[in-house]
This record gives structure tokens, C-alpha cells and sequence, in this order.
């Protein structure tokens, strides 16, 4: 089987973001966005999902942090569908639930190529730190749209926001690192009976 990684660049007026990924590696990572939570939330889907990720990403948040967190969503989501290929052999599902001390947050996606975002998530404040809670949804929705995911995430508890949102990232890394392991009595075959993803 070959490698799967891609690197994939994407420079605007408010943004300039390089992504690279290894589905198949080990959970290393090097990230950068000048934004300290959005950095330590793409660690911990890195480490977990086993993805090797390196990010580095520099935006106008001088403004606020929209455009950083949406545009990195959007480039690591390119890189993921660019290094899945041609989808041969694929789990294609996944699904994890992650307890983290009073929350408990539930994940499920497929790798189908039809991107949609279902997200069952409120906070009980504005902000984490210096960025604005309402940006988590806004990155999940950019990468599912850009890696061609159906991404359901449901926080069933929960009271610290910390703990809610990084169990949404933890429970995205498990789930997609089950989606993408290729399974070995069907490495030759699209996992759909259509033949394609997307249809």
C-alpha cells in the first residue's frame, strides 16, 4: 500500500495556511497558528487519530480569530481527502464516545464524500481563553465540508467547556482513525456498493 500523505497550501488577504498529513503514522505534530487553544485542540487530533500533522498557519488576528480557525478547518480537511486517494479499501465509518471527567461527548462520521455537519453542542460561555466558543462549530464544519465527511457530534453532559470541546476533537481523532483504517479483506474494493463515494 502507498503512502498516504498530501500537503496542501491555501493563501488569502486574511489567511496563509500549509498543511501536511501522514494518515498512517504515529501522532506526531507541529503546529502553529498563533491561536494557543486552536493549537492545543489540532495536537490532541493528531496524537489520537495517530495522523502525523503539521500546521502552520498565519492570519489577521488582529481582527479576531475566525478566519484563522475556519481557513486551518478548511486546509486540514483538503489534506485529509487528498491523502485518502482513491478511498479503496477503507473502514469508511467510525465512531467514539470520550468521557472526560463530567462530560461525555459522542462522535460518529463517514467517509462518504458528502459533507454534513450535525452538531449537538452548546457552551455556557462566550469564550475559552481568548477565543470565542462559537468557532469551534465553524472549524468542524469547514473541515467536514473540505475532507468530504458526514460528522455528527453530540455532547450528551457535560459543565466545564474545556472539557466539552476537547472531547469533540478527541472523539473526531478516534472516530476518524477507525474510518480510515484500510481493511484487509477488502483493500482492493471502494467501500460502497455503488462502487464510488459521493454518488
Amino acid at each position: 500500500m502507498s503512502q498516504r500523505t498530501a500537503t496542501r497550501a491555501r493563501q488569502t488577504k486574511e489567511t496563509k495556511i500549509e498543511v501536511a498529513v501522514n494518515l498512517d503514522g504515529t501522532g506526531d505534530y507541529e503546529v502553529s497558528t498563533g491561536i494557543g487553544f486552536l493549537d492545543h485542540m489540532l495536537e490532541q487530533l493528531s496524537r489520537h487519530s495517530l495522523i502525523d500533522l503539521k500546521v502552520a498557519a498565519e492570519g489577521d488576528l488582529h481582527i479576531d480569530f475566525h478566519h484563522t480557525t475556519e481557513d486551518t478547518g478548511i486546509v486540514i480537511g483538503e489534506a485529509v481527502r487528498e491523502a485518502l486517494g482513491d478511498f479503496k479499501g477503507l473502514t469508511r465509518y467510525g465512531s467514539a464516545t470520550i468521557p472526560m471527567d463530567e462530560t461525555c461527548t459522542r462522535v460518529s462520521l463517514d467517509v462518504s464524500q458528502r459533507p454534513y455537519l450535525i452538531w449537538k453542542v452548546a457552551f455556557t460561555k462566550p469564550k475559552l481563553g481568548d477565543m470565542d466558543t462559537e468557532l469551534f462549530k465553524e472549524w468542524f464544519q469547514a473541515f467536514a465540508q473540505a475532507a468530504g465527511i458526514t460528522l455528527h457530534i453530540e455532547n450528551l453532559y457535560g459543565e466545564n467547556n474545556h472539557h466539552i470541546v476537547e472531547s469533540c476533537f478527541k472523539g473526531l481523532a478516534r472516530a476518524l482513525r477507525e474510518a480510515i483504517e484500510i481493511d484487509p479483506r477488502k483493500s482492493d474494493a471502494v467501500p460502497s456498493t455503488k462502487g464510488v463515494l459521493g454518488s
